[in-house]
């Protein structure tokens, strides 16, 4: 396994992180421990979950199988680098409370406690915020954190859906404090979904932030979806059903898929190395449903992409470059 530093922080963190969102709703409880302990056993030692995964009713379920995990002990819970999201509202449906969502200093509050009882854990390495909240100050926000910090339930805190100019906010209020600020952002970056490296990437490797890409496949469109429904005999759904019916991007993907087979690649696998030789980036997120799908994960740790094929996927999916160049003179 390869590890790298979290953004401008003292922790080793590995290049890949495994994403939990798919425990409970997809994959069972037993299943999803297999999972984690096979994470755990090729050296994957950075763990991503949200209070809202489970969805619906089920929300808090995913936490809750992450700590039945860490109560089988074996030092589970001191290999890992956990990361938990809040600010979605945790009340039940059709009973969503004021003051339950967001970022207010009461919600982060009733928000963490409720996470460490789910994870059977007494502090969380990395507290995000999973959403920009417009309406809440940050110098709120920082004493919130500040507390925790103190309090040695949270060690860090990061950003997941933040803008650039969030980020400085974000992180200017943090240094007037005194505080260390966000030490990450999570943010959507992949070969189809491009426009982080105008402003959000930037601006957080000039701030020392760790960039966490999730949904590094987009839904699955960069897994080879064409060859798998031609080859598979099943019809694409979803996101991936959209893109297929546009005649542009259908021809776009067959262009990865094309440039990826003359090489001997697997489109997945490559798409996850691509993010891997990305300026400022900490590692993507990989949310396995089933262990064969963690498996082809940790071998895009050992590609090595050759220049033809790096320079082949920027021609297939040219980037917005950066800002303002990509749009004035």
């Amino acid at each position: 396994m390869k590890y790298t530093q979290l953004g401008r922080t003292g922790l080793k963190v590995s290049r890949l992180v495994l994403g939990t969102m798919n425990f409970g709703p997809q994959t069972n409880e037993s299943d999803s421990h297999a999972i984690m302990d096979s994470a755990l056993g090729a050296g994957l030692n950075f763990f991503d979950t949200a209070n809202v995964y489970g969805w619906g009713e089920n929300k808090g379920r995913t936490e809750e199988i992450l700590g039945t995990w860490f109560a089988q002990g074996g030092g589970r819970r001191d290999k890992v680098v956990l990361a938990t999201k809040m600010y979605g509202n945790m009340g039940a449906d059709g009973e969503a409370w004021p003051n339950h969502d967001k970022l207010s200093a009461v919600n982060i509050r009733r928000a963490v406690d409720a996470s460490l009882k789910r994870l059977q854990t007494d502090h969380i390495d990395l507290y995000q915020f999973h959403h920009v909240d417009r309406n809440t100050p940050f110098d709120e926000i920082w004493q919130a954190i500040d507390v925790l910090v103190q309090q040695g339930k949270i060690l860090y805190a990061g950003s997941s859906n933040f803008s650039g100019y969030k980020i400085v906010q974000a992180n200017e209020q943090a240094a007037r404090r005194g505080s260390l600020g966000l030490v990450s952002e999570q943010c959507i970056y992949n070969l189809v979904e491009r426009r982080a490296e105008m402003e959000v990437i930037p601006a957080a490797q000039e701030y020392g932030l760790g960039v966490i890409p999730w949904s590094p496949l987009h839904g699955g469109l960069l897994g080879g979806v064409i060859k798998k429904t031609t080859e598979g005999g099943r019809r694409a759904s979803g996101r991936a059903a959209d893109a297929l019916a546009d005649p542009a991007t259908r021809a776009q993907l067959q262009a990865y898929e094309d440039l990826l087979d003359k090489h001997g690649l697997e489109p997945g696998e490559a798409a996850l190395a691509w993010l891997l030789t990305r300026p400022g980036i900490t590692g993507p997120i990989v949310g396995p449903r089933t262990a064969e799908q963690l498996d082809s994960a940790l071998r895009a740790l050992e590609l090595d992409l050759p220049e033809a094929v790096l320079t082949g996927l920027d021609e297939i999916f040219p980037g917005p470059g950066p800002s303002p160049e990509a749009f004035a003179w």
